[in-house]
């Protein structure tokens, strides 16, 4: 179970995971040991999976991002390991969801130009054998970042 002073660290790390423990301490009103103490008992219960950078794809050169919806011809569990293999092979997936719905999946790519996202489209999605339909929405801006999760 959560408490509210982790609810709060949580919050506090989601938005800056530079946190010290000491900066941590001075925001829960906890000593600096105890602060890590609960960062660590949250990152051991996997609460915290992890620590990363978040880069600017149009900084790295990804200027195209889209969502991909893809429905697959045929949904036995082979099939979708198949496709699995394959969406866990491609770096501009960058996510994959299965879905309830007309869909099977969704996954978001980043490319580099339109050209990159059609070479993706009809040379790797669509010639698969398990792939039977795909249809894509190009990003035209993005209204809100991936935002922290509600804590």
């Amino acid at each position: 179970m959560l408490d509210a002073t982790d609810q709060k660290l949580l919050s506090a790390l989601q938005k800056d995971a530079h946190l010290t423990a000491q900066q941590l301490g001075d925001l829960l009103n906890l000593s600096p040991s105890q602060a890590g103490r609960r960062r660590q008992r949250l990152e051991t219960e996997g609460y915290i999976k992890g620590y990363a950078a978040r880069l600017d794809p149009n900084k790295l050169g990804l200027s195209v991002q889209g969502f991909v919806q893809v429905h697959l011809g045929s949904h036995g569990p082979e099939q979708s390991e198949q496709f699995s293999r394959l969406v866990r092979t491609r770096p501009e997936i960058t996510s994959a969801w299965t879905m309830t719905g007309e869909a099977d999946y969704l996954l978001r790519v980043f490319c580099s130009d339109l050209g990159e996202l059609n070479r993706l489209l009809h040379e790797v999605l669509l010639p698969h054998p398990t792939v039977a339909r795909v249809q894509s929405q190009i990003v035209m801006d993005q209204l809100k970042s991936d935002a922290p999760l509600p804590t």
